[in-house]
């Protein structure tokens, strides 16, 4: 049954990035899938438990590929810190919509205490944490603040993405982190003292 549950997340992932979150509800997922209404509450008793498991999956997901990155001996340090944009492109080439759903779901559930909330607040910092231990490595000028700058850019072409859907943006987004990157190696280098 774990096969066909992983299966069912990820399926309800790609609901999420194409239609958004009012659209993942438990009978579009079970009809889909030929769920039984006793296995689905097995998983899931209510909306909101599949949107939370939904969205463990997809951290979870995210997680890994950052490690796996991270110990990518073939791109430089400058590439890791890009290589986010070319996942979104790679996405939306395949009418996958990435916007931040981990945004999305905090706008259905503010409460900064709710599970749903506190799991879109790990992976924003898991996400600085990357970027800024990315930044140490090459030993900018005040990585924290440059994390913050780029992550910044990150989430205006996630948000955006949510709305319109447009390679453009991610490939704006992309030009100005590497700008902010770019400034950031200059000022390290005395450059622009």
């Amino acid at each position: 049954m774990q096969l066909q549950r992983d299966e069912v997340l990820e399926n309800a992932l790609i609901l999420l990035e194409q239609q958004g979150v009012a659209a993942l509800t438990l009978d579009t997922l079970a009809e889909k899938h030929r769920i039984t209404a006793e296995a689905k509450t097995d998983f899931w008793p209510d909306r909101e438990a599949l949107l939370y498991d939904c969205l463990r999956h997809h951290s979870q997901q995210v997680d890994t590929w950052r490690r796996q990155l991270l110990l990518d001996e073939t791109l430089s340090v400058e590439e890791k810190l890009l290589a986010r944009y070319q996942v979104l492109h790679e996405a939306l080439q395949n009418q996958r919509y990435p916007g931040c759903l981990f945004i999305a779901a905090c706008s259905f559930y503010p409460d900064t205490h709710h599970p749903i909330h506190q799991i879109a607040e790990r992976q924003k910092q898991a996400s600085l944490y990357y970027t800024r231990e990315l930044l140490t490595q090459l030993e900018t000028d005040d990585p924290e603040m440059v994390a913050q700058q780029m992550e910044l850019i990150l989430e205006g072409c996630l948000s955006r993405l949510m709305v319109k859907h447009h390679a453009d943006d991610i490939a704006t987004a992309r030009r100005l982190a590497e700008d902010v990157l770019r400034f950031a190696l200059c000022r390290k280098n005395g450059a622009l003292t």
